[in-house]
């Protein structure tokens, strides 16, 4: 394994925010077998210890004494599995790094599936309610139980399986709505404000829409449009298809829409940023002992249009190392408001029981020595947009439309770069690109 596939098979990025989550995971971790310890649930407490002091970034554990902890640990009885999961959680967050975390068995499946573009639900994205703050549903997917049984955008989702979810946050309100593949789930729902439903939907495997292309004339020009929704195992593939599908109906350049897209696969964004800029740094990291890896373009872009991103408040993690690789190697600009700010990196650990222990393994950087975390980028051209705008866009899928400012903006920024040619004609040939790299 040569040592930029053995970067690329470490740096995972965990999705903060809506669900979205994880990339790619270590087959194992150093299981504990020790006598007594062996196969309880205090060999898996050790086992988690053993690895978070072995892999977490911050070699002073946020100014714990982690030996103590480990003392602790082991000094306490657990009357089961679930009692040993609960104490982890609660250790866990004493880091003060909310990337670093435990996950069942359960859940970790669920998030496995995700990654690989895969998911077993309903068919529905839920949001807020603006005025409220109530849990209504803001996307119901074709061809699923959602979409099946008649739901509707907007419909208030008062209870799960008979439990109210008022006060619940959203992802807590999610976490009961999944499941298992063909079991059923029951919602008790408020339609237009006083009609009451109630539906039973069974949870099935879920075609989740990951790229959407189109090609938009605006003005003079042909433009291709390209939605990410996430990174994917599955999404280099389908932006590959529709850059060349897209090019084939004759895209003069190219706005890709980065907004609300949490992240997800590392080994996916460099595809991706593969197929846009030709050459340079796509990303660096730094690891706990202060060691730096760089990761370059392979040198095999399909296209070198004129390029601009959209990113927002949402536009997290995978997605902050794409846009930050084509802004500062100057392939794109970008638009929109300042990005989430995630950048730190995780890896992912497969425990003895089925669970998974996500950790933070290091920091990274954009091409041109940018910290994200807790910063996010800032956009060369700066547009903001209403909340109320923004929940309507997503409540409607009315994305790249006349009442989407930033894309308009976006299209005015490309457009500037465009000069009346074919259609078509491409500004990448013989392999050479109009990115300039940094070095």
């Amino acid at each position: 394994m040569s040592r930029q596939q053995r970067w690329l098979w470490l740096f995972l990025v965990w999705l903060a925010l809506l669900s979205t989550p994880v990339l790619a995971q270590s087959q194992a971790t150093t299981t504990l077998r020790k006598l007594s310890l062996q196969d309880t649930p205090k060999a898996l407490v050790d086992e988690v210890w053993q690895t978070v002091d072995r892999e977490f970034a911050d070699h002073s554990f946020n100014n714990l004494d982690w030996q103590q902890v480990r003392r602790d640990l082991l000094a306490r009885e657990y009357t089961s599995r679930e009692d040993a999961y609960q104490v982890l959680r609660t250790t866990l967050k004493k880091l003060g790094d909310p990337y670093t975390r435990f996950l069942t068995p359960r859940e970790y499946q669920n998030l496995l599936e995700q990654t690989n573009g895969e998911w077993i639900g309903i068919g529905m994205t839920l949001g807020t309610n603006e005025d409220t703050g109530a849990p209504v549903i803001v996307r119901v997917f074709p061809d699923s139980p959602a979409s099946g049984a008649g739901l509707q955008l907007k419909d208030q989702l008062l209870a799960v399986d008979g439990q109210s979810v008022a006060g619940l946050s959203l992802d807590a309100v999610t976490q009961r709505i999944r499941g298992d593949k063909d079991t059923t789930v029951t919602l008790a729902l408020l339609r237009g404000g006083s009609q009451k439903l109630t539906v039973t939907l069974k949870r099935s495997p879920i075609e989740l829409p990951v790229v959407s292309a189109q090609l938009k004339q605006e003005g003079l020009y042909k433009i291709g449009y390209l939605r990410l929704e996430e990174f994917s195992g599955k999404a280099p593939a389908e932006m590959r298809t529709a850059i060349e599908r897209l090019k084939g109906e004759g895209a003069q350049g190219w706005i890709l829409d980065l907004r609300g897209n949490p992240g997800g696969r590392v080994d996916a964004a460099a595809e991706i940023t593969s197929l846009l800029m030709q050459q340079g740094t796509i990303v660096m990291a730094t690891n706990r002992n202060g060691e730096r890896e760089t990761l370059q373009a392979d040198r095999r872009a399909i296209t070198g249009l004129p390029l601009v991103v959209l990113v927002d408040r949402g536009s997290a993690s995978a997605s902050e190392i794409v846009a930050g690789a084509l802004q500062d190697n100057r392939r794109a600009r970008l638009v929109g408001t300042i990005t989430f700010g995630k950048g730190v990196i995780q890896q992912m650990n497969t425990l003895s029981d089925g669970s998974g222990l996500n950790v933070t393994i290091a920091r990274y950087q954009t091409p041109a020595g940018r910290e994200i975390h807790k910063k996010g980028l800032v956009p060369d051209v700066l547009v903001p947009m209403a909340e109320g705008l923004r929940q309507q866009l997503v409540a409607t899928d009315a994305f790249a439309g006349d009442a989407d400012t930033q894309y308009r903006r976006a299209v005015s920024e490309l457009t500037g770069q465009l000069q009346p040619s074919a259609p078509g004609a491409s500004t990448l040939e013989a392999g050479k690109s109009e990115a300039n790299p940094i070095h």
